[in-house]
């Protein structure tokens, strides 16, 4: 029996985003799909983190399309893309320090579905996260590790199918990068991701396809062994961190 296509879930064309002169992002063309992690890499300002934030509703492009299932959502607000069924983690914070792990997690919940819906998810989310032992603790409290993976548990007790990340490995130790990628992989068991990161260590360890940047547009796409490979990626990027 013939193989079904895949559905592409998130596509752009002729992406772009212009501050004054410079062309952060570049008639950018890509598209993910259905339960795929892809992960966004390229040196400082090669135009990935501005092509997340398009994506994401944190900033509006210059021109070009995007559509998320179908839904045209450039220029779209946040909140609006987050309706779609999309869990977003930006660098910035998301928490509230005063309260509980658990109920951090609760209030993400509770924001999409009725009380008992909210309290069944919560459970679930700790015991698919492994936050059982931090579940009772101020969040203010907690090592940088942990607040990230409150974070992250926030954003699945949302059901989102797909979820878009902006460096979640950002300032761990080893041991936190290996723990936070343990979370990835079973996040993408039942949603499409998008990942920005720096880490090569980290993205050797989730990553299926890579997209590289450079000068605002797709250099290689490819697995992460390939893209090692390539002369032309070393020069721009990788180098001996490959």
């Amino acid at each position: 029996m013939k193989k079904r296509a895949a559905e592409t879930v998130v596509e752009t064309r002729g992406l772009c985003m212009h501050f004054g002169g410079v062309r952060a992002v570049d008639q950018v063309d890509f598209a993910l799909e259905d339960r795929e992690l892809r992960c966004l890499i390229g040196p400082n300002g090669a135009g990935k983190s501005t092509f997340f934030k398009c994506l994401t509703g944190q900033l509006t492009p210059t021109a070009g399309e995007i559509t998320i299932r179908g839904t045209p959502v450039a220029g779209a607000q946040s909140h609006e893309i987050a309706s779609l069924g999309v869990g977003i983690k930006t660098q910035v914070p998301n928490v509230f320090d005063g309260l509980t792990a658990e109920e951090n997690i609760w209030l993400s919940a509770r924001r999409w579905h009725g009380g008992a819906r909210a309290r069944t998810l919560t459970a679930e989310t700790i015991e698919r996260l492994r936050l059982g032992e931090i579940r009772r603790s101020l969040v203010g409290r907690l090592a940088h590790g942990q607040r990230q993976w409150v974070e992250l548990g926030m954003v699945v007790a949302a059901e989102p199918w797909l979820v878009l990340l902006d460096e979640p490995a950002a300032g761990m130790t080893h041991e936190e990068t290996a723990r936070t990628a343990e979370l990835i992989l079973e996040i993408n068991r039942t949603a499409a991701l998008i990942v920005v990161e720096h880490d090569m260590q980290f993205i050797r360890m989730i990553s299926r396809r890579v997209t590289l940047f450079h000068e605002g547009r797709i250099l290689m796409e490819d697995t992460m062994d390939a893209i090692s490979s390539d002369r032309r990626a070393r020069e721009v990027y990788l180098g001996h961190r490959a």
